[in-house]
Formats: C-alpha cells, sequence, structure tokens
C-alpha cells in the first residue's frame, strides 16, 4: 500500500533541514547572551593575561590557532564578546599579526552565518523580494544595481551592526564571492583600530585603566574612515546623477 503522506511531507521535512543551521546559531546565539556575558568581557582579560601570555609564548602557533577558531565560534554564533575577542588579539599578537587573526575569524564567521541565513531563508525570500512590485521593488533593484558600494559601505560604516550586516545580504541574494571579499577587505579599517587598542593594553593593564573603545570615533580615526566610505559610495552618487546601471 503506497504512502500518501509522503509527498506532502517531504518539502517540509526539506524546508526545516534548510532552516536547521540558523535555528541551530539563533539558540546558540540566546544562549551564550546569558552563559558568556561575564566570561568575554575585558575584567576576565585583564585577570587572565598572565596565563594567556605564558601560554602564547609557550605554544604560539596553537595559541593563534585557538584564537581564531574562537572568533569565528563568536562572530558564526552571534555570541556576546566580538570587541574584546578583537583586544585579546591585538594583546597576544601585536598589531599586524593581531589584526590578520582577527579578520580572518571575523570574515570567516560572518561568511558561515551569511551561509546559514541564505541557505534557510535567503533563497525563497530574495525570489519574493524579486517578484514584489512598489517601493520594496526599487530598493532591493537598487541594492542589485550597486552590491558592491553597498556591500563596502555596510562593513566601513560604524553605525551599522556587524550581525546586520551579515545577515541583510544574505536576504537580497548577494553572491557568495561578493560577500566574502567585501567582508574580509571591509571589516580592515575598524580592525586594524582596535587591535591597535589591543596591542597597547599592557600599559592600560599597568595604570588600572580601561582602553577607550570610541578611539574609532575621534577625528582623526573617523574621518580617513569615513573619506573611503565616500570612495565606496562614489559609484552610487554616479549613477544616481547620471542614470546609467551597471553592465
Amino acid at each position: 500500500m503506497t504512502d500518501m503522506t509522503r509527498p506532502d511531507s517531504q518539502p517540509e521535512k526539506t524546508g526545516i533541514m534548510r532552516r536547521l543551521p540558523l535555528i541551530i546559531i539563533i539558540l546558540v546565539a540566546i544562549v551564550g547572551a546569558f552563559t558568556l556575558r561575564d566570561y568575554l568581557t575585558f575584567d576576565a582579560l585583564r585577570d587572565n593575561r598572565e596565563s594567556l601570555i605564558a601560554f602564547r609564548d609557550s605554544n604560539y602557533a596553537l595559541t593563534a590557532m585557538i584564537f581564531v577558531f574562537a572568533y569565528v565560534a563568536i562572530v558564526g554564533f552571534s555570541l556576546p564578546g566580538a570587541t574584546i575577542a578583537t583586544l585579546t588579539g591585538g594583546f597576544l599578537f601585536g598589531t599586524a599579526f593581531g589584526t590578520v587573526f582577527n579578520v580572518l575569524g571575523a570574515g570567516t564567521g560572518a561568511v558561515l552565518i551569511f551561509l546559514a541565513a541564505r541557505y534557510g531563508f535567503g533563497e525563497k525570500l530574495g525570489a519574493k523580494l524579486e517578484a514584489a512590485e512598489g517601493p520594496i521593488k526599487k530598493i532591493k533593484d537598487g541594492i542589485d544595481e550597486n552590491q558592491w558600494s553597498m556591500l563596502f559601505l555596510l562593513r566601513l560604516v560604524p553605525a551599522v551592526p556587524f550581525f546586520i550586516a551579515n545577515l541583510l545580504p544574505a536576504f537580497l541574494e548577494v553572491p557568495v564571492h561578493r560577500f566574502a571579499i567585501s567582508t574580509f577587505l571591509g571589516i580592515i579599517p575598524g580592525a586594524l583600530v582596535f587591535t591597535s587598542v589591543g596591542a597597547g593594553l599592557g600599559e592600560v593593564f599597568a595604570a588600572g585603566e580601561t582602553p577607550n573603545l570610541g578611539i574609532i570615533f575621534e577625528p582623526h580615526i573617523l574621518l580617513p574612515i569615513l573619506g573611503i566610505s565616500a570612495l565606496a559610495a562614489l559609484p552610487i552618487i554616479i549613477k544616481a546623477l547620471t542614470g546609467k546601471k551597471d553592465i
């Protein structure tokens, strides 16, 4: 006797499996928000700095590997402590190598959550937006025509939350390679600033102070970043003035 329920249940099971990675990320993010917020803090870094340095000195390659994987997990599961992780990268590895490890960890984690969101909801939502009419369709078309510029702006403008910058492109059917390239390159300026702050934490700890995380908004830091953002936005402005589209 033929099971008449299988054709109807198969799409439902497939839909659940497609959404499973993003569901797991959301659940882990919720649990992590309550369980890790007291561990991934500046105080925890200050209290454990000697142990971290000792372990790094004895196992540099292993420390770097663990750090990158930990950063991937923090970003990939949207856990609290990304800023502290960036400071830790600078504190343990210095500005140059710390920036490399921070960008590698944050960029990889961002790509993972992008893929989870796109695999679970992005394609279906993108198709609905494409079939939509009126203002919604115009917004999507505007983003499609200026994807590179918009992607870089999402990364360069400090006001855009990192989590939003990871999810929004997934829902707008941005190609994976464009997202990855714009992410790894776009987060370099901010990562360089906070990593350099982390590299100077030894003096901060010695003085019993806390780092100035608002440094990115100081004119000598913010103005160059805004300048880069203006360059990223230039193609959008030119197209708006000339009415031309990408070929």
